[in-house]
């Protein structure tokens, strides 16, 4: 049994198909193929259903997958432990995003980070709550960074700030002339929202705290990203909510337009998450301290009125 077997084991449990299992590792599938016969035929078992499409592992299999992961974790915290005792981190470090957070967040970093730790290969993917998940379990990330609480089984949250909602309106809107709006004055059907899926659209609605109506509008207007958001609110469409720092790097004349919320504000946690506290810790921590030093001081404070980034009911 060796570490590359047990790799191969682990590809074709996260793709569920030798063939896309081959080309993550960088081999032809007869040879991934072969090595996991090997591996079968030394322990004795049958660890994929073959006939299955895609195929799955069998009941023993499931069970030896998971022993591999936690195997295949250990040896490669032997490399992590030799660069941390030279204090030389380098290498690929494989990076989640919400992409709510990633456009005015990851700006704000990312060079002061390259430039420090020029050896690490940060690899980012703007994803979405529920693939930046399954993508850490099956250890294709080393972190993300997300709104929390999340309530989730095996993930380690690692809060980074908070983060207020703040209501863009345009002048011709009903609030367009208050120079702060309060959660009674919301209203969810007058409100532009991102689409089904972005853990923010649920945070809106959980601020409402109203269903929303079936749009019975001659538009439906949903967006998957902010600026098309506001440029539909300047249009007469509704107004929306966007978080603080998006409303930073919105334009003078835009920021004009960004009411806050009354007490108590509405905010969100936004945490680096990661599975298991014992690998890539130190590349995680130096993350999370750059993060903080290239944010506003002021939204690391801890707060109590944090909106639940889960589905509201």
């Amino acid at each position: 049994m060796t570490i590359t077997q047990l790799q191969y084991l682990i590809a074709v449990d996260n793709h569920r198909h030798f063939a896309r299992a081959a080309e993550a590792c960088f081999v032809t599938q007869p040879t991934l193929s072969m090595q996991i016969q090997k591996l079968e035929d030394e322990l004795g078992v049958l660890l994929f259903d073959r006939s299955k499409h895609p195929v799955r592992p069998t009941s023993i299999g499931e069970r030896i997958v998971n022993q591999a992961r936690t195997v295949v974790h250990e040896s490669e915290r032997i490399h992590q432990i030799l660069q941390e005792g030279k204090n030389q981190l380098e290498g690929p470090f494989k990076l989640g995003v919400i992409p709510t957070v990633a456009s005015s967040l990851i700006p704000r970093f990312i060079a002061n980070f390259h430039k420090k730790f020029p050896k690490i290969q940060l690899q980012i993917q703007e994803l979405q709550t529920e693939t930046i998940l399954e993508k850490l379990r099956m250890d294709e990330l080393d972190a993300g960074i997300m709104a929390t609480p999340l309530d989730e089984k095996g993930i380690i949250e690692k809060p980074l700030y908070y983060e207020p909602f703040m209501a863009f309106i345009p002048e011709n809107h009903r609030l367009g002339k208050e120079s702060f709006v309060t959660n009674s004055e919301l209203n969810v059907d007058d409100i532009l929202l991102l689409n089904e899926g972005h853990c923010f659209r649920n945070s809106v609605l959980n601020i409402c705290n109203q269903p929303k109506k079936e749009d019975s509008k001659a538009i439906k207007l949903e967006s998957g990203n902010f600026e098309t958001l506001v440029k539909l609110s300047k249009q007469g469409f509704g107004m929306t909510l966007i978080p603080y720092l998006h409303a930073l790097d919105l334009a003078e004349e835009d920021q004009k337009l960004v009411k806050p919320i009354a007490d108590p504000r509405p905010m969100r946690e936004v945490s680096i998450v990661y599975t298991r506290a014992e690998l890539k810790i130190k590349v995680i921590e130096e993350l999370h301290k750059i993060i903080l030093n290239n944010i506003p001081e002021k939204l690391a404070n801890e707060t109590e009125d944090v909106v639940s980034p889960l589905k509201s009911a």
